[in-house]
């Protein structure tokens, strides 16, 4: 009989229904809250009424933050920091492999690694582009815009040849890369990178591709060498990661081209795109409004060249390609996606 009056009156039947027992973790959710009642209506209007109450305490902390800030304001004080909003990548889990700004460790490893003398300048790209077996039109379209991406890049026909030999043929000649793209049912689905010619190779899956042809309102990229941009790369295999996919481009771009190429990871998804800078003379109102001032003013914005697709880190093998007796620095496994809040890059 109690518990049907406390049911009644909308109050949790125990402690636990309301909020969590100590070191089990944040406050109990509505849902966690109301989850108790079996009774689909008294369930239903606690639940309202719970939703209700939270939505009017918000109401009232919004406007005490916003009457904080004005009073800043107007005594020329700093204004109290914004609430951080969370999102999967500020709430990610901790990793130990993440790298600190100005990590000396990470610094003399990575002076001494297989990109080193790129990065030194010390040697130019080079890339080798080829195919699967029986590559379809769709391939050709594609492999035509990244040649325009990669100005240092050569495309061989792969004419039935293994891997093996392609890698020997690649490093003997002494090219810095070889990239294999892979498709299937006329779709381009996968990427092997190999770097010559001691390794790494590094395994990805491409996914949501649009060629710069269906990009509304794409451009044309000229010759000029791109800038290169990384973006998200984190922990040690990102770096790791982030160096091979920069090994690519040249150390000396050519800004007259205005050309960008970005490689951002958000949630270990790299995503890919390729822009160009276009200076605009456009009036402007403000200094319009002034007498003696210029009525235009010069506004920068970027158009989008393509194409652009997502890569999917799925190994990274130490050495070159060795499908048999490979040894493998990291290969991705479904019992390493426990959370949504874990990430590897």
């Amino acid at each position: 009989m109690a518990q049907k009056r406390q049911r009644e009156e909308g109050k949790p039947a125990d402690a636990s229904a309301g909020e969590r027992q100590p070191g089990s973790g944040s406050k109990a959710t509505l849902g966690q809250q109301t989850s108790h009642i079996k009774n689909k209506l008294v369930r239903a209007e606690l639940y309202a009424k719970l939703k209700h109450k939270q939505k009017k305490q918000k109401k009232v902390e919004r406007k005490k933050r916003d009457a904080e800030a004005a009073r800043a304001e107007e005594l020329g004080l700093e204004p109290p920091p914004k609430k951080q909003q969370k999102t999967l990548e500020n709430t990610r889990e901790k990793d130990v492999t993440m790298v600190e700004e100005g990590d000396e460790e990470v610094a003399l490893d990575e002076a001494d690694d297989e990109f080193a003398a790129h990065f030194a300048r010390q040697r130019e790209p080079k890339v080798l582009v080829t195919t699967c077996f029986k590559p379809s039109k769709a391939m050709f379209t594609f492999l035509t815009e990244m040649l325009e991406v990669l100005p240092c890049a050569e495309y061989y026909k792969r004419q039935g040849f293994p891997l093996k030999k392609v890698v020997g043929f690649a490093a003997g000649r002494d090219y810095s890369d070889l990239l294999v793209f892979n498709e299937d049912r006329k779709e381009v689905n996968g990427l092997l990178h190999v770097h010559l010619p001691d390794g790494p190779t590094a395994h990805y899956r491409i996914s949501s591709l649009v060629l710069g042809q269906d990009i509304k309102g794409h451009g044309r990229p000229s010759s000029h060498r791109p800038e290169l941009v990384l973006n998200g790369f984190g922990t040690r295999l990102g770096r790791r990661v982030g160096r091979m996919l920069g090994s690519l481009f040249h150390q000396e771009p050519q800004f007259r081209g205005r050309r960008v190429a970005t490689f951002h990871n958000q949630r270990d998804f790299i995503f890919f795109r390729h822009h160009r800078y276009i200076f605009e003379e456009k009036e402007s109102k403000a200094e319009a409004a002034q007498p003696g001032r210029p009525k235009t003013a010069v506004v920068a914005r970027m158009q989008e060249l393509g194409p652009r697709f997502t890569l999917k880190l799925q190994s990274l093998q130490k050495g070159t390609f060795d499908s048999k007796y490979g040894e493998f620095e990291w290969v991705h496994k479904k019992e390493m996606d426990t959370s949504r809040r874990r990430f590897h890059l």
